[in-house]
């Protein structure tokens, strides 16, 4: 119950506040609204991260939402007052943040139900490929390294939290067969080498980052760019790539 009025009051607050501009932007109202929004939205994220953090200390959910924006409501006030400078698109410079809740979650070892990340370290070849594929591997951390001699190509889905994938189809063995290809992750650089005689698409977005396919470049925030060779359509043997990272760097070139 408590939980429904809080987000039913934060939704009329919503409401109430695109009404709001509305009225002032075509000036219907002159309330200043556009400088005190300024400050209103940064208290709105801080005030929302401490309420989800105190539910956390007394067992009605999880503390990392609520200290996330604590950390992210705090820095952006702070910039309105001129201590730092710290705008909203900044965001994905907290993705730093991953490491540390991760340590955290080493003070409690023994309560494993709580723990949702599967932990490696190390960096990850894989001379025989097939073991990788045919299966969702989830949360890790660490690099991966897809350049054996003759590595077989089959569908796969990756999801990592923090690491490199460095991925060389020139050195593969590719079936002559459609191939989809998953990667997503949170952090991280994603550098595909690919042969020239291989028809394959490419759908890469960056939440905040670059992307350079062939050449083809977008950098910044909330960042997208698909790509597709001639022959695509019509071909048998192709590779259908998506890829997705929430800070990081997304390269494919070609020899």
């Amino acid at each position: 119950m408590k939980n429904n009025l809080f987000r039913n009051i934060v939704a009329l607050l919503i409401i109430l506040l695109g009404i709001s501009l509305i009225l002032s932007n075509i000036g219907l109202v002159d309330w200043g609204f556009s400088e005190a929004w300024y400050f209103i939205y940064p208290i709105f994220f801080l005030l929302l991260g401490l309420k989800w953090f105190f539910d956390a200390l007394r067992g009605k959910g999880g503390w990392i939402s609520g200290s996330f924006f604590i950390v992210f409501g705090g820095l952006l006030i702070a910039d309105r007052f001129d201590y730092i400078a710290f705008r909203i698109w900044d965001i994905y410079k907290l993705w730093p943040l991953l490491i540390v809740y991760i340590g955290f979650s080493f003070l409690n070892p023994s309560d494993k139900k709580k723990n949702k990340f599967k932990i490696i370290f190390d960096s990850d070849d894989y001379p025989n490929g097939e073991k990788m594929y045919g299966k969702n591997k989830k949360f890790v951390i660490g690099d991966h390294k897809f350049n054996a001699p003759n590595w077989k190509v089959e569908p796969m889905e990756l999801r990592n939290a923090v690491g490199d994938y460095h991925i060389d189809f020139t050195k593969a063995f590719i079936p002559d067969k459609h191939i989809p290809i998953r990667i997503h992750g949170w952090a991280g650089d994603i550098q595909i080498l690919m042969p020239e005689n291989v028809e394959f698409a490419v759908m890469a977005e960056v939440k905040a980052g670059e992307i350079n396919v062939f050449g083809q470049e977008a950098e910044g925030i909330q960042r997208s760019l698909t790509y597709q060779t001639d022959y695509y359509d019509h071909a048998t043997r192709k590779l259908t790539l998506d890829l997705k990272l929430k800070a990081g760097s997304i390269r494919i070139d070609k020899v």
